[in-house]
């Protein structure tokens, strides 16, 4: 028999093998699914947060309340607040929750909420929480609380039972929810590009860098759609109960919470509370003065479907892309990773060639925390500058490894007036692969607002602006003494890695 058989028999036992795995996976995500709930509508008893929002919708009926939350600390402040104003229910959609210092700090509010009787549902993308279990389940195991996992891996026990679930399953696990979400009584809503943990929330220590990022505060009108799409994931047979994962695991939340109250009172918790809760006024966290009110705002989401790779109908590239064709004078595109393909670089140079003013901003290899998504991101630069869009690459200042500033905001902005925030990268993962959510709307107050914060990171002092010397690019601004011909601040090993990863066939998947 030839090698070629050989390998093609291989191959088709794999086939079968995945076919096989999916199939019994499905029977047991049946089994395994958890009752169904809906978000809770404001009743007869009135909560803290019904207070302070009820008389500000009622003011604005049928519009919308959106605010920029820039700042990592006032993030972490609205949400503890919201937490502690919460009387009927908070609902959660995350990527990412980490199991460190804000995070458990975060986990601690949940719990004090439950015990004042708050409905808390948890849902998190799987591949992020595996290996952090026992906090899940231990907060699982309050009666008022249930986490569930998105799109979750069988076998939790045993790494090679999930290793082998890992391969036959890669289409399946490749596939992943990506939303960002916290709603706090049907009131309150914060939605965009941050996850929950140290460096989403100003705390990042050592090497990591603190991200830069943007979430939009959303009351009223919007946020009726906003508990429309948590329900659909959470009922979606996608998201199942962490329990049913481990159906013999005895959760201990009395231990969790001793740890938790350690946690908020060693030095370093301490310190950052101080300075994101400075005082404990509940009234005090609504920043009315800076609300925007807009009867044009509605929140986007991919259906939770596309993780199964179907009903390809509504995916957020759409409405995305229609606003951008709209067009007439500017163009902005924040993201922390850049990978727009065939059809987006396409609409890009189509928009600079009838005058559109096209700019992009993402982040320069020392500073971004990816480099296999800069090594694809790398080949579209001399096409986009060509074109005549201009390009910036946040570089904050810090070396490599030695902490600073990365990029994690994702914005659009279109003729100063119309926006989106939300967890969507302009890259083919965030269009193809995620489920991704955020806000679409039509406020020249709060593009104002979020344009002064691209200037602020477009600086020369903060970003490198890139140009086209024949086919040769350069880099000025960031700190330079003088124009670069190659990446600034990035070792040869690295530069190396990301050219090699920009000339490989695999950009659909980054």
């Amino acid at each position: 028999m030839t090698w070629l058989v050989w390998m093609l028999i291989v191959a088709a036992l794999f086939v079968l093998a995945s076919a096989i795995a999916l199939y019994s996976y499905g029977r047991f995500a049946k089994r395994a699914r958890g009752a169904p709930s809906r978000a809770l509508v404001p009743g007869t008893e009135e909560t803290a947060l019904d207070r302070a929002v009820a008389p500000l919708t009622a003011a604005n009926r049928g519009r919308s309340g959106l605010c920029a939350v820039a700042e990592n600390a006032d993030s972490f402040a609205l949400r503890a607040r919201s937490a502690r104003a919460a009387g009927r229910s908070l609902d959660m959609l995350y990527y990412i929750w980490r199991d460190d210092m804000t995070g458990r700090l975060m986990a601690r509010e949940l719990i004090a909420a439950a015990d004042r009787g708050v409905r808390v549902r948890l849902l998190l993308d799987d591949i992020n929480a595996q290996g952090f279990d026992p906090s899940y389940l231990a907060l699982n195991g309050h009666p008022r609380i249930e986490v569930r996992l998105f799109n979750p891996i069988r076998n939790r026990r045993s790494p090679l039972r999930r290793g082998i679930e890992l391969v036959l399953g890669v289409v399946r696990f490749n596939r992943r929810m990506h939303c960002k979400a916290w709603l706090a009584d049907g009131r309150l809503g914060l939605i965009g590009g941050r996850n929950i943990g140290d460096e989403d929330l100003g705390a990042a220590r050592g090497r990591v860098r603190d991200g830069r990022d943007v979430d939009l505060l959303v009351l009223g009108a919007a946020l009726t759609r906003a508990e429309t799409v948590f329900d659909a994931y959470w009922n979606s047979g996608l998201a199942l109960p962490i329990s049913a994962l481990w159906r013999d695991y005895a959760s201990d939340l009395p231990r969790f919470r001793r740890a938790l109250d350690a946690e908020a009172e060693a030095p370093r918790a301490r310190a950052y509370l101080a300075r994101a809760l400075p005082d404990d006024a509940p009234a005090a966290f609504l920043p009315e003065e800076r609300l925007t009110w807009t009867a044009a705002a509605r929140v986007v989401a991919d259906p939770p479907e596309k993780a199964l790779g179907t009903r390809r109908d509504r995916w957020m590239p759409e409405a995305i892309e229609a606003v951008m064709d709209g067009a007439r004078d500017c163009v902005t595109l924040v993201t922390p990773y850049f990978v727009p393909g065939r059809e987006g670089l396409a609409r890009l140079r189509d928009l600079a060639g009838r005058g559109v003013a096209v700019r992009v901003l993402t982040n320069s290899l020392a500073a971004t925390n990816h480099m296999v998504v800069h090594g694809a991101y790398r080949r579209y630069r001399r096409p986009l500058l060509a074109a005549g869009v201009r390009i910036h690459e946040f570089a904050p200042g810090a070396p490599p490894g030695q902490g600073g500033e990365m990029l994690h905001s994702k914005i659009l902005i279109v003729d100063g007036a119309r926006g989106f925030v939300g967890s969507f990268n302009f890259d083919l993962r965030s269009a193809f692969l995620n489920t991704e959510m955020g806000v679409l709307f039509n406020a020249p107050q709060l593009v104002a607002e979020l344009e002064a914060e691209i200037a602020y990171d477009t600086a020369p002092a903060r970003s490198h602006a890139l140009v086209l010397d024949g086919r040769q690019l350069r880099w000025s601004g960031g700190g330079l003494a003088g124009v670069m011909m190659h990446e600034p601040g990035a070792r040869a090993l690295r530069r190396g890695v990301s050219w090699l990863i920009g000339h490989l066939p695999i950009h659909r998947f980054l």
